[in-house]
Parts: structure tokens; C-alpha cells; sequence
């Protein structure tokens, strides 16, 4: 038994090597809009805040988890995309819903849960960077800087997260 440990352990770090590259949205794009995530809610900032990265991070993941079905499965549908960012929301709002933290009324702006409306914001804000970032990269045939694709949508959310507290100060 004490010989399997290693060599589970072996296997496990090496599929981290040898896992193969997604192309819809980049992981590390993921992986920044989930620690501004969990900085933002670990530093106790406004839900609306917070709900700016949410929503990045629904629609990174979404788009993601689209393509690699496409890649890996071949599962291409009609209204896919679509769909799978439907089922991301549901999977991340009905638990928040029942745990209590969406749904408070005295946690609102303009009549909207905070965490709901910074969510709306935040998925419009980096599906907009995201295709900034493509047309530019479209137009000019290039990318313009290293990690275009990723900083971006990174400086748009932290923008309107700026901009956002200031606002609600």
C-alpha cells in the first residue's frame, strides 16, 4: 500500500505535463479573473465588485468548457455556447441563491442584487475586452504586446472595478 502513494502521486503531477492546451478562452486568463476573484472577496470588497470578476470568470469558463467539448468530444450543437453559458450561471447562482448570499434586500442597486448586477456588468465587460482583444489582433494581424489576450480583459475588469468602488463609496 505505502508503494501505491508515490506512484499515484507520480501519476498525478505528470498529467499536469502532459495535459493538452485548451484555445477558446486561455487558462491563464481563467486562472487571473479567478484569483482577482478571490482577492476581491477575500479583502471584503462589494459584492458588485466582486460580481464583476464572477461574471468574467462564468464567461471564460463557459467558452472554455464549449471548446474543449468541441476538441475532446466532438459535441457541437446548435446554440451550444449558449447553452453551456446558461448551465455556468445556473451552477453558480442557484447554490449562492440557496445559501443565502444572492437574494438579500438590503443588498441591492437599482433594485438588483448586488452580486447579480455586477455579474451582468462583468460578463458584458470581458466578453467586449475579449473581442477587443481578437479584432485587434485581427486588424493588425498580430497581437499587439504579449499576453494581449489575457491583459485586456484583466484591465477592463479591474477598470470597472475602480470605477465601480468610487462609485459606490
Amino acid at each position: 500500500m505505502k508503494k501505491l502513494i508515490p506512484i499515484s502521486l507520480f501519476i498525478s503531477i505528470s498529467k499536469l505535463f502532459l495535459a493538452p492546451v485548451a484555445l477558446a478562452m486561455c487558462p491563464l486568463c481563467t486562472v487571473a479573473v479567478a484569483a482577482g476573484l478571490g482577492l476581491s472577496r477575500y479583502l471584503g470588497i462589494d459584492d458588485t465588485i466582486s460580481g464583476l470578476w464572477i461574471g468574467g470568470i462564468i464567461v471564460s469558463t463557459s467558452y472554455w468548457f464549449s471548446e474543449w467539448l468541441k476538441k475532446k468530444y466532438k459535441v457541437n450543437f446548435f446554440y451550444q455556447n449558449e447553452l453551456v453559458l446558461f448551465l455556468s450561471y445556473a451552477l453558480v447562482f442557484i447554490p449562492l441563491y440557496f445559501t443565502g448570499i444572492v437574494g438579500h434586500p438590503l443588498n441591492t442597486i437599482l433594485g438588483i442584487d448586488k452580486l447579480i448586477f455586477g455579474t451582468a456588468v462583468g460578463s458584458v465587460l470581458f466578453f467586449l475586452a475579449s473581442m477587443l482583444s481578437d479584432f485587434i489582433k485581427k486588424k493588425r494581424g498580430k497581437i499587439l504586446f504579449p499576453y494581449q489576450k489575457i491583459a485586456i480583459p484583466v484591465f477592463v475588469l479591474t477598470l470597472a472595478g475602480v470605477i465601480l468602488y468610487f462609485v459606490l463609496r
